[in-house]
């Protein structure tokens, strides 16, 4: 079978995604906006693309009107080929009225649709991972090892053990034992094989990245078992020792975007002179929807670690280690610091501007403004001699116009912030 359609590829959407609320509050986790114009869900389907896997599934349930634009809008491929992203939501059938309740239950009600592909392997992504990996050297690896399941796996260290699934694998990678957020003191007799660069780094501990490989005869008999909700907590440990399942170590850029903290700090991280997540590599480019916006116009404004998006109009006096998503305005004599503006569906005109100058809710953030250690949602609007300074001394709080988590403000989509508003 050729490479391009021996694997068909499973997105999970995940759940409610509570821990990233406010921005899963009318959106589902996939479609949370990520470095200022991409959607969460062109990570893992970028990297199928350029890994040449081109039939993908993404499978959802919460909030997905605009993840379904988004794909729709998005990965369109030639009529004379059988390369497509479809969305698969939670659907009620004679045979199941629940929606989904774990991820291998969201493969389990969406078998019916997968098998009419042929496919020797079924490649398991979740949606909410920022990473580049050539998918190719993984199924390669899975398929070389004669395995029935493969897991990717990322070597941490004892800090980091404890949030993880981890794992035991031998020599020859095959995986003898797993184990779900294991204890700190429990930490010494999980050690594996790992390279001499990552024991140097500490990093003795393999994490399983929730990347899966199934062979697709396996898969369905797995599916068949129906007491069985989720691959981390139930599949993959009752599968070893019974299936061969192996590790393949991945050594390169990974983090997981479950929390408000994770995806701020993995988003201010792409300011970097290097950053770990490179958006300018020729050979795994990030995909997602062609807007054909005008470049950024800047006016007067000091630019400092700053990853600026296309369709900006912006004269603030400073940004400094801060994304500024597509279509932002920014005032005259504002400060951005370490924050993440998303930007704006699309541009007022210019009545609708001269109208709400009256009242300082143009949309974007007006002149006079002081923002840092925040999140600004799309489509808000920040009034004149506004200040928001986020930091620890901020306690865990929410309202209609924003929440705070662990000290980084997030201020809710479309909300009207007026003119002299504070929040330090």
């Amino acid at each position: 079978m050729k490479k391009k359609t021996r694997t068909l590829a499973i997105v999970l959407g995940g759940g409610q995604g509570t821990r990233l609320n406010p921005l899963t509050e009318t959106r589902s986790k996939p479609a949370v906006p990520i470095a200022g114009k991409y959607r969460l869900v062109d990570i893992p389907i970028s990297n199928c693309i350029n890994s040449d896997i081109n039939r993908i599934f993404v499978l959802t349930q919460f909030n997905s009107a605009s993840l379904n634009q988004h794909i729709k809008n998005t990965y369109t491929f030639s009529f004379f080929d059988d390369s497509f992203v479809d969305v698969l939501a939670a659907e009620q059938t004679p045979d199941n009225k629940n929606w989904f309740q774990g991820t291998a239950d969201a493969v389990r009600q969406c078998m019916q649709h997968f098998v009419n592909y042929d496919f020797e392997y079924a490649l398991i992504l979740s949606g909410d991972q920022l990473y580049q990996m050539d998918f190719n050297a993984l199924i390669d690896a899975h398929e070389a090892a004669g395995a029935d399941i493969t897991l990717a796996t990322l070597p941490v260290n004892a800090k980091d053990a404890p949030d993880f699934g981890i794992l035991k694998a031998n020599s020859e990678n095959i995986v003898t034992e797993f184990i779900e957020k294991p204890a700190t003191e429990l930490l010494p007799d999980w050690i594996s094989p790992v390279s001499e660069e990552m024991q140097n780094e500490g990093k003795l501990y393999l994490a399983s990245m929730g990347i899966y490989v199934f062979n697709r005869d396996l898969l369905i008999e797995l599916m068949n078992v129906k007491d069985t909700k989720d691959f981390g907590k139930e599949i993959i440990p009752q599968s070893i020792g019974r299936n061969k399942v192996i590790s393949y170590q991945y050594e390169g850029y990974w983090t997981d975007i479950g929390s408000i903290d994770s995806f701020y700090e993995a988003t201010l991280e792409l300011t970097d002179d290097i950053p770990k997540f490179n958006l300018f590599d020729n050979s795994n480019v990030i995909y997602t929807r062609p807007r054909l916006l005008p470049p950024s116009k800047i006016s007067g404004t000091i630019l400092y670690k700053a990853v600026i998006s296309d369709g900006c109009i912006i004269q603030a006096s400073k940004i400094e280690h801060s994304v500024i998503g597509i279509r932002s305005r920014i005032g005259k004599d504002t400060t951005i610091v370490s924050s993440y503006v998303m930007g704006n569906d699309y541009y007022q005109n210019l009545e609708e501007i001269d109208q709400d100058h009256n009242d300082g809710k143009v949309m974007g953030i007006g002149e006079r403004c002081y923002i840092s250690t925040c999140i600004v949602d799309k489509n808000c609007h920040i009034g004149n001699d506004v200040t928001i300074k986020g930091g620890s001394h901020l306690p865990d709080s929410n309202n209609n116009l924003y929440t705070v988590k662990e000290g980084i403000v997030v201020i809710k989509k479309g909300a009207i912030i007026p003119n002299g508003f504070v929040i330090e």
